[in-house]
């Protein structure tokens, strides 16, 4: 089921405060699974992810805003301070806007304001994540939040028939991922080898990957490993898919 838009809202603020506490003092880190970056790229990321959609938002346009118009990275000393004042004014703009509203979007199937909502709680929660791995901090995640940021992804990040004919991969069967600590499972299948990657709840076949919902969301997204009995319908789930 998906989270209700106040839940979402919550969601951002929760996780984008909870990002701000683990990056403050920690700048110079490193991002373990963005190796390029700092902990202070990751701000100037984030901060810059709330910029594009707020606008989105706010301006309600039918292509993305212009490269130009950007606004420059922070000093240093204020990169944080400026993170949260662009989060909470996410925040803000969404929980005012008509979440039914035509927006651009970039998945094709759904150009609302209501995708933007849904799809930056796991933008705040991962790069949250990241943040606190990088800080050895503690981190959580609200199993409904988790479970509904894994059908989210498998909604409009696995590949299109367009996208499995270009590849030139397929899966070989379903394969099922379940959240152990909700009872709830999700099955991704094709009807043939040229067929977009669609998914169904419940189970179709041995569950390929099990854990939490956290976990399940963690490993999605790449952040941990989980173990699998089925690692080639893995790889190939993985090429089909994207983190983008």
């Amino acid at each position: 089921m998906t989270l209700s838009t106040a839940a979402c809202l919550t969601a951002i603020a929760e996780h984008s405060s909870g990002f701000a506490a683990a990056v403050r003092d920690n700048l110079d880190a490193r991002v373990e699974h963005c190796p390029e970056w700092d902990v202070a790229d990751l701000v100037q990321h984030l901060t810059e992810v709330h910029w594009f959609w707020r606008t989105i938002a706010a301006e309600r346009p039918a292509s993305p805003p212009e490269q130009s118009r950007r606004p420059a990275r922070a000093d240093r000393s204020e990169l944080v301070a400026v993170f949260e004042r662009g989060a909470a004014e996410l925040v803000d703009v969404l929980g005012r806007a008509d979440q039914d509203a035509p927006v651009w979007t970039w998945f094709p199937g759904r150009q609302d304001i209501g995708f933007i909502t849904r799809h930056q709680v796991q933008e705040a929660a991962v790069h949250h994540w990241d943040a606190a791995n990088a800080a050895g901090a503690a981190w959580t995640v609200r199993p409904e939040v988790a479970a509904d940021a894994v059908e989210e992804f498998l909604t409009c990040s696995l590949a299109d028939a367009d996208d499995v004919v270009r590849l030139g991969r397929s899966l070989s069967g379903p394969l099922v991922l379940t959240a152990t600590d909700l009872d709830r499972s999700w099955t991704v299948s094709q009807a043939d080898p040229t067929a977009a990657l669609l998914w169904a709840p419940g189970v179709a076949g041995e569950a390929a990957v099990s854990g939490t919902a956290a976990d399940l969301m963690l490993w999605i997204y790449g952040r941990v490993s989980l173990p699998t009995g089925q690692p080639e319908r893995v790889a190939e789930f993985r090429a089909l898919s994207s983190t983008d």
